[in-house]
């Protein structure tokens, strides 16, 4: 029988080294971890306001502006007229925006095929059930906190 606090001291051990491959990332495209997620989200949902924006971040809108404008200044994201609300923007990416999020898309991908592409689908259903309930417990635990 494992003891609980060796496992949880596996899972911060892997947290830190997840944390870790996305400072390279960050540091490799110049960008910070808030910039990163917006990005990632405006990939899966294509051009959005910066109002549904700050939902989807769970963030201010006045947090997103400031992400956004430094990712227009970066050259990731334009901000354009939207075709049928003349008081809202659409934020989209740029071909640098684009390029950004397919090569985070891709090495996310790497990634997981390197960690488990040749772990049994058994054992794999197993791990992301057991992770699956772990997550909920811990943000249960969060929102009593």
């Amino acid at each position: 029988m494992t003891d609980t606090t060796v496992v949880l001291d596996r899972v911060l051990l892997l947290a830190t080294l997840v944390q870790a491959d996305l400072a390279r990332f960050e540091r490799e495209e110049g960008l910070s971890t808030a910039r990163v997620h917006l990005l990632w989200v405006l990939g899966a949902s294509g051009p959005t306001t910066q109002q549904a924006l700050a939902q989807a971040l769970d963030v201010t809108p006045r947090n997103v502006t400031g992400l956004v404008d430094g990712l227009v200044a970066s050259g990731h994201v334009t901000r354009e007229p939207h075709p049928s609300d003349r008081r809202a923007t659409l934020v989209t990416l740029t071909a640098l925006g684009t390029r950004t999020v397919d090569g985070l898309a891709a090495s996310h991908a790497d990634l997981a095929a390197k960690l488990f592409g040749d772990v049994d689908p058994g054992r794999l259903a197993v791990f992301g059930d057991v992770l699956d309930e772990t997550t909920q417990r811990f943000a249960r635990l969060m929102e009593k906190a």
